[in-house]
């Protein structure tokens, strides 16, 4: 693995990460209510189409890390439209 590409995989796992305690904290407290539905429709919307790019261009790091925060963020915003 060369220095770009584990730069690219540091990089999004902090940014994958970052979600992580905003859904434990959903599941815990079962709130959503403190958080904003359309952030969190852009920004699923927006990893859903980094995703298909890192698809489309083969690169490893941009697939990984969107297909991951994908289903985070998408779990997350499955849990503000139920509340």
């Amino acid at each position: 693995m060369n220095g770009t590409a584990l730069l690219g995989y540091v990089a999004a796992t902090c940014t994958t990460l970052a979600f992580v305690p905003q859904l434990v904290r959903i599941v815990r407290t079962r709130s959503t209510r403190d958080i904003s539905l359309g952030m969190f429709v852009v920004i699923t919307t927006g990893v859903l189409l980094w995703m298909i790019y890192g698809l489309l261009i083969h690169d490893r790091p941009v697939i990984i890390a969107n297909a991951v925060t994908f289903a985070l963020t998408l779990a997350i915003l499955v849990l503000k439209l139920r509340a």
